[in-house]
C-alpha cells in the first residue's frame, strides 16, 4: 500500500512530519511506501540528516505551501502545486491508497470535495473522531467539525457510517449508536435532534439505543456517537484538555493518557471516494506516525469501498 504524507502541513512541519514518517515506516509491512509530498530538496536534506537509509519512504515534489491561515478554497485554486492539492491529485489517481495532512483542515476538507469528491449517497462527508472508553478500546464519534449545523437526515446518516467504521475498522462487530442529547427521553432536545432520533430509531441498518447525554460518552453505552460537527469539536477539544491539564499536574493514568490526541494520530475524514486523514496542527512526530498507521488500517479494512457499496443502488 501507499500512504501519501503531507510533509509541509502542520505548524512543526516539515521536521515532525519526517520524524514521524521514520517511526511510521518502522510499523509498516517492507512492501509499504510513505510518498513524502513536499518541496524536494528539504525534504531530501532533513531525510539525510536523520539518516534515513531505507527504500520505503519516497519523496514526490510540491513546490507550494498551504499555510494554516489561508482561505481553503482560494488557496486550492491558487496553489495547485501545493502539497495538499499533490496530495488529492494522486489520491484520485490512485497513485496513493490514502493521504494524510497535519495542514489546513479547511484545505483538507475542500480538497477532498473537489478531488476524489463525496460518495454518490452521501449526504454530507464527516470528520471522525475517538473516544476513550472505561472498559477498553474506543468509540467512534461524528461529527467533530465538519458541518457544524445538519438536518435530521444528515445526522440519521452519521449514525450508519459510524457503525460501518466501527464495525470494519474498529472491529466492533454490532456498534451501538447513541443520539447525543441533553436528556435520554425521545422528546428531549431541539426540533433537529427530535427528528433525528425517530430517524435513527426506524433505520433497521443501525443498531440504536437511544439519546445519550455528557455523562455517556466514555461508558459502553454506545460505540458510535451522533452530534453536530458545533458539538463533536466542542466535546473533542474539551477531552484533549483534561488530559493536558492531568499531564501539568503530573498525574498519570493510562485511561487519561488516551485523551492526548498523538493516540489517534488524526482524523478520518468519511464519506469520500478515498482514504483522508486530518492530523492536529501540532502534531508532533508521535502523533504523525500514529496518523499514519491509523491509514493503513483504513486501507486494509477498505472502508471507502464498504460505504460505496453501502449506498450504491
Amino acid at each position: 500500500m501507499r500512504i501519501a504524507l503531507d510533509a509541509m502541513g502542520g505548524d512543526y512541519a516539515p521536521e515532525a512530519i519526517i520524524k514521524g514518517a521514520l517511526l511510521a515506516a518502522e510499523q509498516l509491512e517492507k512492501e509499504d511506501e510513505i510518498l513524502l509530498i513536499g518541496q524536494e530538496e528539504v525534504v531530501h536534506s532533513l531525510l539525510k540528516e536523520y539518516g534515513y537509509t531505507g527504500q520505503n519512504i519516497k519523496v514526490v515534489n510540491a513546490t507550494q505551501v498551504i499555510g494554516m491561515a489561508e482561505h481553503p478554497t482560494k488557496a486550492l485554486s491558487q496553489k495547485t502545486d501545493s502539497s495538499i492539492a499533490v496530495g488529492y491529485g494522486m489520491l484520485k489517481a490512485q497513485q496513493a491508497d490514502a493521504f494524510c495532512s497535519a495542514g489546513n483542515t479547511g484545505a483538507m476538507l475542500v480538497g477532498a470535495m473537489f478531488s476524489v469528491k463525496t460518495i454518490e449517497g452521501i449526504i454530507r462527508p464527516t470528520i471522525a473522531g475517538f473516544v476513550p472508553k472505561l472498559s477498553g478500546g474506543f468509540g467512534v464519534i461524528l461529527d467533530v467539525g465538519a458541518n457544524a449545523e445538519c438536518k435530521p437526515e444528515v445526522l440519521e446518516q452519521f449514525g450508519e457510517t459510524g457503525s460501518i467504521y466501527a464495525k470494519y475498522v474498529l472491529g466492533i462487530e454490532n456498534p451501538k449508536v447513541g443520539l447525543m442529547n441533553l436528556g435520554e427521553e425521545e422528546s428531549k432536545g431541539t426540533v433537529v435532534t427530535q427528528a433525528a432520533h425517530q430517524r435513527l430509531k426506524n433505520n433497521p441498518n443501525v443498531n440504536f439505543v437511544g439519546n445519550l447525554e455528557g455523562r455517556d460518552l466514555f461508558n459502553d453505552k454506545a460505540d458510535v456517537i451522533v452530534c453536530d460537527g458545533y458539538t463533536g469539536n466542542i466535546i473533542i477539544k474539551m477531552a484533549e484538555s483534561i488530559y493536558e491539564i492531568m499531564h501539568e499536574k503530573n498525574i498519570k493514568d493510562p485511561f487519561f493518557d488516551n485523551f492526548n490526541y498523538e493516540t489517534a494520530g488524526g482524523s478520518p475524514i468519511l464519506g469520500i471516494n478515498g482514504n483522508a486523514v486530518i492530523g492536529h496542527g501540532v502534531s508532533s512526530p508521535l502523533a504523525v506516525s500514529n496518523m499514519v498507521v491509523l491509514a493503513q488500517k483504513m486501507i486494509s479494512s477498505k472502508i471507502s469501498e464498504r460505504f460505496r457499496k453501502n449506498y450504491s443502488v
